[in-house]
């Protein structure tokens, strides 16, 4: 039994972002006739609760199997929304292929043995079951009994298995199969008919109640409130669509050209083949023409290329790809390569520029992912499926409609209980119950809640910024900590050369500075930058990174194709030659060209080429990188001795700083040159000095971050540059603001008998004298002094180090996080990490960046804002034209008002259900209620005017240095709705009693047709006083009353001032006057209910149902209505909008933010020791010293509350213990 429960159930895309679990069911044909009988009882009602909620669909017409047996499956969400799927298991025969396939066990079905497809075909039926799920298909693996991805080759293969299994391509026969298995590659998106979307739009649960409210409303004559609703409701629904349409068309336009690319395939046995991009499947070998667009993701195996990712990184910098080595290791090709495996890989949606063949045939590469499992497909994937917003204000949100629902239920047994007693006729009693069951819930509410948004939505746009998750823009109202790149966002795009800083004999020479206007000097240096580069002519423009341009034209150096002048030198027939131009210094050398390059990898550090001097019988290796990264590659007496010196003098003045390398290759073969392991040649290299160049803020950085930190928002820095030049930015950005301290956190990865540990060191300021505005920063061994201990201090660590402290000292990550400034030398794995351990501590996560390294970071953030115009930024939720910061308080801003807007908008409607529920619900009591038209002017002229244009008004100019509340139900919201209730309850009953005290007053409702005769005044005629009660076709005398004469002016009054005590100007919104059409229709309404209150008119008493009262009368009720105002007034503003008296309030009685990151921040101030500086701690369990994180190195993260840290020991702790 046991085991049966086990095979019931399994986890699909394990360690995965979108990780799920799968449960097996049977179809029990018993249960699916019950459950069609009782649709059919119901009228649709069973089958529309089976669409909400598919779960309940499969549980009830299905039985718990193993997945083996299973027809249909239930999928389920591992994240905390634990949202359902229902997908039915299709079968597949290979039997209806047009080729004889072996029935026979033993025999594969593809050469590739790795592959899942043989595992999957069921023998002698040759039947394979699938499953599709957002767009992926999983087959099942008859071996391991789990579902499995289908659509790529295994990551299992060696780079020997994909050179001979996949190197003369596919047989056509295999081809077949695996598009049967596979299905096409092509990454479809389906333009929804719009009768699709309409219906799924009506199918919404709330639009389902409006419906049945509308319906109830009709059949009782209430027409044209009704039909004001409905044509509300079809112009939100018709947006609604309109809106998914635009975004569904402009989706399935940007992917379906890569669908219809013709390519050329090499086909075993048969030759080359052209065919349709579609037909392609994995294992495929793809000849590479020349300019062409990649239809999938491939790997090179012969030949290299330049490739274009502007689609993939947001940059449009030529990639220069390398072929996977002809390695006989039995290591997966994945971890031969490490970390830069991508160097071997054309990703789908990329354009190649330039192929360069080996001269053994064409460029070719196999096919390594098709359709939706490509980079692209899970691009457009990340944008259909997007990850759920957990907003506490969209939850809150539901909670208050559903205690509304509860306040309308409550409603419709009273008014049962009410006219049962009445001993009213059992129809009229259950329709009157059901329509104080509406009243509660305002239909206007979804229209409401979006028009917010819209209006946000377009500000933005007007600020050229572009947002494709608008529910986002209310999230980025709560944003306490904004994340940014650094270069080409805090700092210029293009970097300026300032200087060279030569070696010679381990010593540094003088700087070479290029603003003097001479030509860099020709040496070894000289020769490195002319050649150590990824650079390409293309049409005759040098193109490639923008560093790399830079280097290049230091050197007066120019490009030009190979051509036979050449061949004289000896030199090999190479793409690209470089030789000195009319500026450059005199050379002894005449030509340059490059034989093999090493690309650059940020994970790497470093690039590396091996190039020919023109007339050399030998080769030369010249490398560029980090620093820090290059010396390791050096021999140690070619590094001057001073070099951590010189490279923080300059790093520490905000420079960027580029170090060379240079070696001399003893090999006379250019075969010898190309099966060169690159470990090999990146070794025993002789340190040639240092690139200097400068890289400028924008000037519109500083600025913003001083708003930022005036509103109290955190701001960090994440970037893949140095870490020294990092916290110079920081510091003259102000970043990290003048007087505070930074302590550089540096950890280290366990040695043999040594644990991993960390070391905090302080940096210490010095000014160069009062003329230079430079500023020079020595990392001291000096403590801190005491008095300084509780000042501002900012932490700074590389990825190195983040990467060892979440493996070793996770409990000290959050301490570190929760001051930590500076993230240097980041991975764009480790920027998505960070953004992650940011939200687990409670922050809202704004992430800004240029696109190049940082997609997955402004895809996790909370708010990601993108500045590159790329295809890389369609998953980030917003994107803006200008590329500068700016666009970060704008969106602050607009989020904030929105916020507020939502809000308001919420607790007036709950407010608007709330009167008339009380003042329905009183008029009950007498078996009456509203007029139709009285109802009309509240609903229409006021409520639905009143919502569409409340969240109009704009946003404040100036952040507030507080965020708006997040939460709905917090307890000034709640006391607002609460204590606006109890001042509705009691004016509206006072009124109710008192009227009935008056001399004047008789019960309209028992003597109707006596009233009506003696009101000659305004009823002379027969047909008049017959349709006295307008178009509703309810209970004789139900409407007209001295009741209901005095309660409307004060509901429709208390309506008019709610919407203006909620619509709360500064701090984060500008003041209500600012909102013209708001204040004019508020202004109008008012005024209008006044002229209905006092005028003597007897078509208005008609057709407003009233019942003329004396003059003092109508003035009580004026102003009664008015001292409810101004007490709701005082109350809001003075004291529930109070935010000095709640801060007094929360500190009297104890209460504090339960924000992960505020406790941290309270625990730290009272820790003593805490910043440590200028010591080292290392990780031990007590045990074997040593602490391993598991959750780095596996996909499921171990809870923080596991890691446990054995203690924090001094260094002189640690070696006592030794």
């Amino acid at each position: 039994m046991e085991e049966k429960r086990k095979d019931h159930g399994a986890l699909l895309n394990q360690g995965e972002e979108n990780e799920l679990e799968v449960f097996g069911y049977r179809t029990q044909n018993l249960r699916r006739a019950l459950c069609f009988v009782i649709s059919a009882l119901t009228c649709g009602v069973l089958l529309l609760v089976f669409y909400w909620k598919p779960q309940w669909r499969v549980w009830a017409s299905c039985i718990p199997c193993p997945l083996q047996e299973a027809d249909t499956v239930l999928l389920r969400t591992t994240d905390e929304f634990q949202r359902y799927m229902r997908k039915k298991v299709i079968s597949l025969y290979l039997r209806t292929l047009k080729f004889p396939i072996s029935k026979n066990p033993e025999e594969p079905l593809v050469s590739d043995r790795h592959s899942v497809i043989n595992q999957a075909v069921l023998k002698p039926e040759l039947k394979l079951r699938c499953i599709r799920v957002q767009k992926i298909r999983y087959v099942w693996n008859n071996l391991e009994k789990k579902f499995q991805k289908v659509g790529s080759l295994e990551d299992s293969n060696s780079c020997y298995d994909i050179h001979r299994t996949f190197g003369l391509g596919l047989t056509s026969e295999e081809q077949e199969v695996r598009r049967l298995v596979c299905g096409p590659n092509a990454i479809e998106v389906e333009i929804l008919p719009i009768w699709k979307l309409l219906v799924k739009q009506v199918l919404n649960p709330f639009y389902v109640f409006q419906a049945f409210t509308l319906t109830l409303w009709l059949s009782q004559g209430y027409i044209e409130y009704s039909v004001a609703i409905i044509i509300l409701s079809v112009i939100s629904i018709i947006l609604s669509v309109y809106d998914l349409r635009q975004q569904s068309v402009k989706l399935h336009n940007l992917v379906e050209e890569h669908n219809k690319v013709q390519v050329t395939v090499l086909v075993k046995g048969k030759g080359l083949q052209v065919l349709e991009s579609r037909l392609l499947v994995p294992g495929d070998i793809l000849i590479l023409p020349g300019k062409f667009s990649l239809p999938c993701d491939a790997l090179l195996i012969d030949g290299s290329c330049v490739v274009n990712e502007g689609m993939l990184t947001g940059e449009s910098i030529p990639v220069t790809k390398t072929p996977l080595p002809h390695a006989e290791k039995t290591m997966a090709w994945k971890s031969h390569s490490s970390e830069d495996y991508r160097k071997h890989v054309l990703f789908c949606g990329t354009e190649v520029i330039q192929v360069k063949p080996s001269g053994q045939g064409p460029v070719k590469a196999v096919v390594l992912q098709t359709g939706f499992n490509t980079a692209k497909g899970d691009l457009v994937r990340s944008i259909l499926y997007p990850r759920p917003l957990n907003f506490k204000l969209y939850n809150d949100a539901f909670k208050f409609i559903v205690f509304l629902a509860c306040l309308g239920v409550m409603g419709f047994f009273y008014a049962l209980g009410v006219y049962m007693h009445h001993r009213a006729p059992p129809g009229a009693s259950v329709t009157m119950a059901l329509i104080l069951l509406t009243v509660t819930v305002p239909p206007v509410l979804p229209a409401a809640l979006t028009t917010g948004i819209v209006y946000a939505q377009k500000r933005l746009k007007k600020k050229k910024i572009f947002c494709i998750s608008p529910q986002r823009i209310n999230m980025c109202g709560q944003i306490n900590l904004v994340c940014f790149d650094k270069t080409g966002t805090l700092t210029e795009d293009g970097l300026d050369l300032w200087g060279t800083v030569p070696t010679a004999g381990n010593c540094f020479q003088e700087v070479h500075s290029f603003a003097s206007g001479k030509a860099l000097p020709w040496g070894p240096l000289c020769a490195a930058m002319a050649s150590c580069h990824s650079l390409i002519l293309l049409n005759g423009t040098i193109q490639g990174d923008p560093l790399d341009v830079k280097m290049f034209e230091g050197t007066a150096w120019i490009m030009e194709d190979c051509n036979a002048d050449y061949c004289k030198f000896g030199m090999p027939d190479s793409n690209i030659i470089m030789k000195p131009g009319p500026k450059a210094s005199q050379s002894p050398v005449e030509a340059i060209a490059i034989l093999r390059q090493f690309p650059f990898s940020s994970s790497l550090q470093r690039m590396s080429v091996v190039a020919q001097l023109a007339g050399d019988d030998h080769f030369h290796v010249y490398m560029k990188g980090a620093p820090e990264m290059l010396v390791k590659f050096c021999r140690s007496e070619t590094v001057p001795q001073n070099f951590p010196q010189e490279l923080r003098r300059y790093t520490m003045q905000g420079f960027r700083v580029i170090a060379l390398a240079h070696r001399a290759l003893m090999m006379g073969k250019l075969s010898e040159v190309e099966s060169l392991a690159r470990e090999k040649a990146e070794s025993e290299l002789t340190f040639l000095g240092l690139l200097i160049m400068e890289n400028r803020l924008k000037k519109e950085t500083k600025p913003v971050l001083k708003e930022l930190s005036e509103a109290r928002i955190r701001t960090v820095m994440i970037t893949g540059d140095n870490l020294q030049t990092a916290i110079t930015v920081a510091k003259n950005s102000e970043m990290i603001p003048r007087g505070s301290r930074v302590i550089l956190v540096e950890a280290n990865e366990p040695e043999e008998f040594v644990p991993a540990s960390v070391t905090w060191q302080l940096v210490e300021n010095q000014e160069n004298g009062p003329e230079k505005n430079e500023t020079y920063i020595n990392i001291g061994n000096s403590p801190a002094p005491a008095r300084d201990r509780g000042s501002c201090y900012h932490f700074a660590m590389s990825g190195k180090s983040y990467k060892v402290i979440f493996q070793h000292f996770n409990s000290l990550l959050p301490k570190i996080l929760v001051n930590g400034t500076i993230f240097a030398r980041m991975s764009p794995g480790q920027k998505s990490s960070l953004v992650e351990e940011f939200q687990k501590l409670n922050y809202y996560v704004g992430m800004c960046g240029d696109g190049a390294n940082d997609c997955g970071a402004l895809k996790m953030a909370h708010a990601g804002i993108s500045l590159s115009e790329q295809e890389a930024s369609v998953a980030s939720p917003f994107t803006s034209k200008t590329a500068n910061i700016e666009c970060v308080p704008h969106l602050i801003k607009e989020g904030r008002a929105a916020l507020v807007s939502s809000f308001g908008v919420f607790k007036y409607l709950t407010m608007y259900g709330i009167i008339q529920f009380v003042g329905t619900s009183l008029l009950y009591w007498q078996l009456q209620l509203f007029g139709n038209y009285q109802y009309l002017m509240q609903d229409v002229a006021i409520t639905l005017m009143v919502c569409l244009t409340m969240s109009s008004t704009h946003a404040y100019p100036k952040l507030a240095p507080y965020r708006p509340a997040g939460q709905l139900l917090s307890p000034p919201l709640l006391l607002s709705v609460f204590l606006n209730t109890c001042f509705t309850c009691i004016v509206q009953i006072c009124a109710f009693f008192y009227v009935k005290q008056q001399p004047w007053y008789c019960e309209v409702y028992r003597y109707s047709e006596c009233f009506l005769d003696n009101q000659s005044n305004f009823s002379t005629n027969v047909s008049v006083e017959r349709n006295w009660t307008g178009n509703a076709t309810l209970i004789p005398g139900s409407i007209l009353s001295f009741e209901s004469t005095t309660l409307w002016p004060i509901t429709t009054i208390n309506c008019i001032t709610v919407a203006f005590i909620f619509s709360k100007g500064k701090p984060f919104r500008k003041p209500i006057y600012t909102n013209y059409i708001f204040s004019f229709l508020l202004i109008s309404a008012l005024g209008l209910t006044i002229f209905i209150l006092f005028s003597d008119f007897q078509d208005i008493y008609h057709g407003m149902e009233f019942i003329p009262t004396i003059t003092s009368w109508r003035v009580s009720i004026l102003v009664a209505a008015l001292i409810q105002f101004c007490v709701a007034f005082f109350v809001e503003d003075a004291i529930l909008q109070n935010r000095k008296l709640w801060l007094l309030i929360k500190k009297q009685l104890g209460f504090y933010s339960k924000n992960q990151y505020r406790n941290w921040q309270r625990k730290l101030a009272e820790d003593s020791t805490w910043p440590p500086t200028n010591r080292t701690d290392y990780s031990g369990d007590g045990k074997n010293g040593f602490y391993i994180n598991q959750g780095y190195e596996s996909p499921e993260q171990i809870p923080k509350e596991k890691c446990e840290l054995g203690g924090q020991t001094t260094e002189q702790h640690f070696w006592t213990i030794l």
